[in-house]
């Protein structure tokens, strides 16, 4: 998962204190510590600097209260990075601090909200007083945005994925080949255009990180990376979804244990593609929704 190593790493490096850099950076390297990511809330999506959770000072540490909620996977989460609220003076974005809070402490609560796969991909966190030592907090107070400004570019770079959009891209064509629909010239048509998509996404990608290594900002452009990424994934999922057919609609767990036995009949892949076209939709929404992504670009990059 992507939440320790390539969201919250970056910013502990960027803007943490070497005794947090030595307590938190070998654990993410080495996978041993599961990191969850405490950003949206009920309604503090895409408007992030609306969010309400609260954490007040008091004397060496800080009490939080609030609710955060899509949190994915934080049913195994042991650390998770959040924005709170530590000020509401001057504007929102000002008043808002990054804290890294232990999981396990007293009086933080998850609960999964299960999806129509029937997983509990995402979750909802609740925090009612947890004390949070304030040696946890990255940065300054009420510097959070910066950091989180920080985080997002290195996410939606994150978002891009375009290893597995390659990956995916050549299991479409298997899934194409298996049920006979890669004959038609205009599904193939489908297939060619999503190549040259990720072709461009990867030389997209490569530039993202040649002026990140020079130096150059590289956030004005991150966004285009999460519009494409997201909508390659939205697009290869569907175009599965179609090529599988009938087999794609169930998810039925018997069904694709059978599958991975080798006794599925018919398609020769175990994978229930219908409920993954599903859950793409939501990529054009975290990590900031593409609709705001656009407003971003348009006016950092085209100005």
């Amino acid at each position: 998962m992507p939440f320790g190593p390539v969201m919250v790493a970056p910013v502990i490096m960027a803007f943490g204190s070497p005794e947090q850099q030595k307590r938190f950076l070998p654990g993410i390297a080495s996978g041993e510590v599961w990191w969850s990511q405490g950003y949206s809330e009920p309604g503090s999506g895409s408007d992030l600097a609306s969010l309400k959770t609260r954490a007040e000072r008091k004397g060496d540490k800080y009490i939080v209260n609030g609710q955060k909620t899509w949190t994915t996977l934080a049913q195994y989460g042991e650390w998770i990075f959040c924005l709170v609220r530590t000020s509401t003076e001057g504007k929102p974005q000002t008043g808002i601090s990054f804290l890294l809070i232990d999981m396990k402490s007293p009086g933080v609560t998850v609960r999964p909200i299960v999806m129509l796969d029937g997983e509990p991909e995402v979750n909802e966190v609740f925090f009612d007083n947890v004390e949070v030592p304030a040696e946890n907090l990255i940065g300054e107070e009420n510097k959070g945005w910066t950091y989180a400004k920080h985080l997002l570019s290195h996410e939606r770079t994150n978002i891009a994925d375009v290893n597995r959009a390659k990956r995916e891209l050549e299991r479409l064509k298997r899934i194409a080949r298996s049920e006979g629909v890669y004959e038609d010239q205009r599904f193939r048509d489908e297939i060619a255009k999503l190549e040259v998509d990720v072709v461009a996404l990867e030389m997209l990608v490569l530039r993202v990180l040649s002026a990140e290594k020079s130096g150059k900002n590289p956030l004005d452009i991150a966004g285009l990376l999460k519009i494409k990424g997201s909508e390659i994934q939205q697009r290869y999922a569907e175009l599965m979804m179609l090529a599988g057919g009938p087999f794609s609609l169930p998810f039925i767990r018997e069904a694709m244990d059978a599958g991975y036995r080798g006794e599925y009949v018919g398609a020769a892949y175990p994978a229930p593609l219908a409920a993954n076209f599903f859950n793409m939709r939501k990529t054009t929404i975290y990590g900031g929704s593409n609709e705001v992504q656009r407003n971003i670009v348009s006016q950092t990059v085209l100005g």
